[in-house]
């Protein structure tokens, strides 16, 4: 009976070690979504069609294509740029790890694994523009994080995680 005991004590100590302290996922921001560009692809069609209706009136009838061109290099821009705000960002710290998650677009996965007791978030400020850039610091490696995240987004991140990591090595 003890040795069940003894097992579950151990269990729940390991449990509280992977539970996470912060857990955050950074997307890129994107401000067209499908919906928008559905919206945006639409007024531009009726725009090619309506603007180039003269030329071909005129007989200038190769016009046209040039504004087929500028259809598809703004559609091409705008699915480049959905693909791209696919990549994302974890950091999830316990109170035995940080854990760095980095997705790229394609679906490239690279991860990093610090110990939080000897990680600093180290911090590149710019006077006028505020918090340019954050980094997990450790035993001389460094990783950029937050990267996609607006000055004052990435200050009100490094506050929150900075608390966390404080809290893990008080041993909160």
């Amino acid at each position: 009976m003890e040795n069940g005991k003894a097992a579950n004590a151990a269990t729940d100590q390991a449990e509280r070690f992977e539970k996470p302290i912060f857990a955050a996922t950074i997307r890129p921001h994107r401000s067209l979504g499908p919906k928008g560009f559905r919206v945006v692809m639409a007024l531009m069609c009726i725009t090619s069609i309506v603007a180039s209706l003269p030329f071909v009136i005129l007989g200038f009838w190769p016009v046209v294509g040039f504004f087929g061109l500028d259809f598809l290099g703004l559609y091409l821009a705008l699915r480049i740029n959905d693909q791209h705000g696919r990549a994302f960002e974890e950091v999830v710290l316990t109170p035995v790890r940080i854990l760095l998650r980095k997705v790229s677009h394609r679906g490239e996965a690279r991860e990093w694994s610090f110990n939080p007791l000897w990680t600093r978030l180290a911090r590149a400020e710019d006077e006028e523009f505020g918090l340019m850039q954050l980094a997990l610091t450790s035993r001389g490696q460094s990783v950029v994080i937050a990267h996609e995240l607006s000055p004052p987004e990435r200050e009100t991140f490094a506050e929150a995680f900075g608390r966390a990591l404080a809290d893990v090595k008080r041993g909160y």
